[in-house]
This record gives structure tokens, sequence and C-alpha cells, in this order.
């Protein structure tokens, strides 16, 4: 097995196993922490666009898309099957045209030129190959059609993105570090990389602005958050109780600086991409 299809099958694993599960936990604190992105991400579809959503998670965009591109559909397609499921009931709550996809978008065989707007919050950076993967979209997308996505910049400027695992570094070394560059997280750090990606894969007209978004959750639930998501989120998952008490009597202090009245309160330094097929 080459190292490719070993990657992509670890994503698979990762995103139908603990990744996938943790992420559907933590939704209600996920979504408000992200929600301000959405309105960036859609704001240029328009009635009658056909759009899709590329690492749809549990539908936060995809929803927000349909509305706008109505009466149009909004096609989403997202790796994890239990993020699939829980976008199909946030869908169906909101009665909103989504059609949902549980594929790996990199190789999916999706009717070529068939979407005016391709639209991704945090979801582009887990691709193994770029090159290849943004190939496929940029088939899958008409002459003109925009391509518009939110990406981490640099861990380093991320702190809170990273503190829990070094907080927990000394009872949990084994614990995999984040690094810029390599599929995960950070891999879109270097803008000059995003953007030759792109031009090798066909799109034009790219264009990649500094970011720095201001994102909040309730401090009341920063226990659940750390114990759900990320490295940290997905040991925590598999130990026992005992275990999970000790690492997060280490682990909560870190946020301290974080926490402003009934808030955890940070900056998120992102880029905002968009090109032109």
């Amino acid at each position: 097995m080459n190292a490719t299809s070993q990657s992509e099958r670890d994503q698979a694993a990762l995103w139908n196993g603990s990744g996938g599960r943790g992420w559907v936990e933590a939704q209600e604190v996920l979504d408000r922490l992200l929600e301000p992105f959405e309105d960036m991400l859609v704001e240029s579809i328009r009635s009658g666009d056909q759009v899709l959503d590329v690492g749809c998670g549990t539908g936060a965009v995809a929803v927000a898309a349909a509305r706008r591109s109505a009466p149009a559909a909004c096609t989403a397609i997202d790796i994890s099957e239990p993020m699939i499921q829980a976008a199909r009931v946030r869908a169906e709550r909101d009665t909103a045209a989504v059609t949902l996809v549980c594929a790996d978008a990199q190789t999916y065989g999706f009717q070529p030129a068939s979407f005016d707007k391709i639209v991704s919050r945090f979801g582009v950076m887990f691709f193994r190959d770029s090159v290849p993967a943004f190939e496929n979209l940029r088939r899958a997308s008409r002459v003109g059609a925009e391509l518009r996505f939110t990406a981490w910049r640099a861990a380093e400027e991320n702190p809170i993105m990273t503190a829990a695992e070094r907080a927990a570094a000394p009872l949990l070394p084994e614990l995999p570090s984040r690094r810029n560059d390599e599929p995960g997280q950070f891999a879109f750090a270097d803008a000059q990389r995003v953007r030759a990606i792109l031009e090798r894969s066909g799109w034009r007209s790219v264009e990649i602005q500094r970011l720095d978004v201001t994102c909040a959750f309730p401090e009341a639930d920063l226990v659940r958050y750390l114990t759900l998501v990320g490295p940290l989120g997905r040991h925590l998952q598999k130990v026992d109780e005992a275990t999970r008490a000790e690492v997060l009597k280490l682990v909560r202090p870190a946020f301290d600086r974080f926490v402003e009245g009934k808030d955890v309160r940070f900056e998120a330094a992102c880029w905002m991409v968009t090109a032109r097929n």
C-alpha cells in the first residue's frame, strides 16, 4: 500500500471514528465557535446558484448556502458518515434543500461543470494530494465559477488550538503534534503554498486575504470541548474516568488566559481564499 492510500485510509478512519463522533457530540459548541465564518462564505451566493460545500461537517454552512441559493439545492460532501448523518438531521429540521454525499471530495466523481460556487469552512486542508483534489473540484465547476474557502494560518498564530496537547504533554507524550504544511488543521499555513496549489490545479484570479475573527463559546462548555475535539479530545474518549480527570486537572488552567467573563474568547487567525475557474 502506498503512502497516499494509507493516509486517505487514516483520514477516513479518523473521521468515521473518534474524530467524527467527537465533532457530532460537540456540534452545538462548534456551531457557535465557527458561526462568524458562515456569512463570509455564503455572501456571494445568489438565488439559483448550484453550490457545493466541501468538508461540510454537520451541515451549518450547507444549510446557510441552501437558503441563499433557493430554489436551487446545495450539495454537501464529507468523508465522515457520523457528520453526514448529523447534517441530514439538521437539513431536515431546517427544511433546507441540501443533497448530502458521504465520500472523499478528492476523488469523488462529480458531474462535470455542475457548480456555480464551491465553498468550504476549514474542510480542504486535509487533502493528501491537494493539486489533484483541487483539479477534481475545478472539473466539477462551471466556467467562471467561484471557489471560496477559509483555512487556518500557522499553529503559532492560533495558540488556543494547540494549548490542550501542549499542556497535556507531561502526562501524554504520545499525543501527535500538529505541524504546519502537512495534511491537517494547519496544512495551508503558508499562503504562497496555497496559491501555488490552486494555480497548479488550474484555478485563476487567486486572492488570499488575512482574516482575524473573534470567536467565542461559553466557558461552561470548555471541558466538553476539551474532551471531544482535537488530538486530546480523541484520546480522552478512550480512557477511563480517573485518567480523564487527571488530564483535565492539568490542562484546564492552560485556558485561563482565554476566559473573559462567562466566555472563552480568542482571535482566530485564518485565510479567506477565493479563486475562479
